[in-house]
């Protein structure tokens, strides 16, 4: 039996610094990523399938951050914590930092992590969607 393997229009990846800093943080991240996915898909966001927008989110520590604002040429900062890359239209990398003080907010009380991030990131999908003339999440 084959599996088909389909690429779903919002990725989130997590670097492997946070991995080791943050427990559950991949797990949580794939089950957020479903979600974002559904709730666009509901907002129409992909009603045009040859212009389906794909955006990667990389959820990486604030002291990444850096290396990432020098290593890009057509860079948009959206927040001291989020930077946006478009290589084109439907291509959309946005890194997200999560800053000393979220780190040590989500250590100390671990079961914030999901309800945050997708705070974090639904806010970010907004931003975009008013970019892209989408219907808010």
């Amino acid at each position: 039996m084959d599996i088909i393997t389909e690429t779903l229009p919002i990725s989130i990846q997590v670097s492997d610094d946070l991995v080791a800093e943050i427990k559950n943080i991949t797990g949580i991240s794939n089950k957020l990523a479903a979600q974002l996915n559904f709730h666009t898909m509901t907002a129409n966001w992909y009603g045009d399938e040859a212009n389906i927008l794909q955006i990667n989110f990389y959820l990486i520590a604030i002291n990444e951050f850096g290396n990432i604002a020098t290593s890009a040429a057509d860079i948009e900062t959206l927040a001291d914590d989020v930077i946006l890359l478009s290589s084109n239209n439907n291509l959309i990398d946005c890194y997200v930092a999560i800053t000393a003080a979220e780190s040590e907010l989500i250590r100390q009380q671990p079961k914030l992590l999901s309800g945050y991030l997708a705070k974090k990131l639904s806010k970010i999908l907004n931003l975009i969607a008013d970019r892209q003339q989408l219907t808010q999440i």
